[in-house]
């Protein structure tokens, strides 16, 4: 089986600095070294797609453009790339949101992937008009899945739930394919939710150690409900010809923060509801020592940004190393980013990538099979 490769569209902006932002917290100034116009966008999706990676994550939040109409406009400006698309349910009914991943999907040629975020922070979710507590979010998520799910199914649906309700819904025209759901979530309701409606658990880049705990957890939760899933972790990714450039250009980026942005950050992040981002505060504890908290996984990015806070970084077969250890543990997909996203695609792409297809890890998702060579007649 070929792992599977997603990278990242930079929604909120993007530099040769890290860009902060996320739960709660704003977009750091560097966001505006390169606008998310949707020129630069599709440059990032075409090189992503040419490089061999399946889909680009696009993240949601009052900090970056709007997840739903950014990849519309860029998937017209692309040809296979699939879009991962982080959604909140409950800003919008489930009816609606069947109709419209199903909208996208003939749009796109059925390029749809759906990221479902519950929303790890209250005073941005009542931002937005939605005043529920997070496991009353996560149970609202779950009856939200099942509506969709089934509306995809050609189902007509009634439902009298806790916090939806729907009666005689169903959609004219079902998705062809059916998107695929990913979905997040460290606390338990969000480990229930997991096992009874989403094809793929994603983590957060954690030591492979917690790792593993978190995929037995959920396994043992799917497993009580008939289901098997597939196994996912969000990364950032620095990787070079040698490990001292990688960790040199960590270093840089380091450099880069200024420690009364960090402070701040820090202080946002720590009123954080969300249980993943607990888990990568307590990975660097806010300071700048002992940030390589495995081999080749730095904890630095974290400093200053909210959410995935992790990189690999080392050297192109360092980074493949590290790839094929979380894949012994149970990982399938891996959605990476690197600041610049065009530049370090690249580097990924071209670095790491053909290290692991030598051996037998991966294969190009779009390369067409090789025609056997004509044989040619020898003249004596």
């Amino acid at each position: 089986m070929s792992l599977t490769f997603h990278w990242f569209l930079p929604t909120n902006g993007d530099s040769r600095h890290v860009v902060g932002g996320g739960h709660g917290t704003p977009a750091t100034a560097s966001g505006r070294d390169r606008p998310p116009t949707v020129a630069y966008l599709s440059q990032i999706a075409r090189a992503a797609e040419d490089l061999g990676f399946v889909g680009a994550l696009t993240p949601t939040g009052a900090w970056c453009e709007d997840a739903w109409l950014t990849t519309a406009m860029v998937s017209q400006q692309s040809e296979r790339l699939k879009f991962l698309v982080a959604f909140r349910p409950g800003f919008v009914s489930p009816t609606l949101a069947a109709q419209m991943a199903s909208t996208f999907q003939r749009q796109t040629g059925g390029r749809l992937l759906l990221n479902v975020v519950t929303g790890g922070e209250s005073h941005e979710q009542r931002a937005y008009g939605d005043f529920l507590d997070k496991d009353a979010r996560y149970r609202r998520t779950g009856e939200f899945l099942q509506i969709v799910r089934e509306l995809w199914e050609g189902k007509t649906v009634d439902l009298a739930g806790e916090h939806l309700q729907v009666e005689d819904a169903r959609l004219a025209r079902v998705p062809d394919p059916v998107p695929e759901v990913y979905f997040g979530g460290s606390s338990p309701v969000a480990g229930e939710v997991a096992a009874r409606h989403v094809d793929v658990y994603l983590t957060w880049g954690e030591p492979p150690a917690q790792v593993a705990e978190k995929i037995a957890w959920i396994r043992g939760l799917a497993a009580k409900q008939g289901r098997t899933l597939r196994f996912g972790i969000r990364l950032h990714v620095i990787t070079r010809d040698t490990s001292e450039q990688a960790w040199a250009e960590a270093h840089r980026l380091l450099d880069g923060f200024d420690p009364e942005t960090v402070k701040s950050v820090q202080a946002g992040l720590a009123r954080s509801e969300s249980e993943g981002q607990q888990r990568m505060l307590a990975l660097h504890g806010g300071g700048r020592d002992g940030l390589e908290i495995h081999p080749n996984l730095w904890a630095g990015i974290g400093l200053v940004r909210g959410g995935a806070g992790t990189a690999l970084v080392g050297s192109h077969e360092e980074v493949a190393e590290r790839i094929a250890e979380y894949h012994r543990l149970g990982i399938d997909e891996f959605v990476f980013s690197g600041y610049p996203h065009l530049e370090e695609a690249y580097w990924f792409g071209e670095g790491v990538l053909p290290r692991l297809a030598a051996q037998g890890l991966w294969q190009h998702p779009f390369a067409k099979p090789t025609a056997p060579a004509a044989q040619v007649p020898f003249a004596s």
